[in-house]
């Protein structure tokens, strides 16, 4: 058995006439994340981490954004291609510890719905996920609340 770490980071501005997803979930907020899939940033930044651990490049690798069929993509659907690569390399996850760098909206209420969503996709407990928020003390593009940035670490055994 081997144990690998990778780490994931994302940031994706705001924009209106757009839906806000963090971890699967629909957020209610004035605005979305700009981006070619829905933007979730947390999604993302899991993606990268979980692809880093397995020293297989980056998300714009599988889902590049020049490929239309990935155009406001649910960022839970590239979750899913990742967890069944997951599998099929016969690697499970140990741990995910994840930070959403926000001022706003809140994310506290969301964040078991969030954890409910990556644990049935990813197929491990909750209790193997951590979600935590963030400001920037109004410093940078995150306290301007011009956007939202992620950072998500992964620990991965591979059998």
């Amino acid at each position: 058995m081997e144990t690998k770490i990778g780490i994931g980071y994302d940031s994706h501005k705001f924009v209106e006439g757009r839906k806000l997803f963090l971890g699967g979930v629909e957020i209610p907020y004035e605005c979305g994340l700009f981006a070619h899939s829905d933007g979730d940033v947390l999604i993302h930044a899991l993606i990268d981490a979980i692809l880093g651990a397995l020293n297989l490049g980056d998300i714009g690798m599988f889902f590049p954004d020049t490929d239309p069929q990935y155009k406001d993509i649910r960022s839970t659907i590239l979750l899913q291609k990742i967890a069944d690569l997951l599998a099929k390399k016969n690697a499970e996850i140990i741990n995910i510890d994840s930070v959403l760098m926000l001022e706003a909206p809140k994310i506290s209420p969301y964040t078991e719905e969030m954890k409910d969503m990556l644990s049935q996709i990813l197929k491990i407990q909750k209790a193997q996920i951590s979600i935590k928020a963030k400001t920037n003390e109004g410093m940078g593009f995150v306290g301007k609340k011009e956007g939202i940035a992620s950072i998500v670490v992964v620990l991965i055994r591979i059998k």
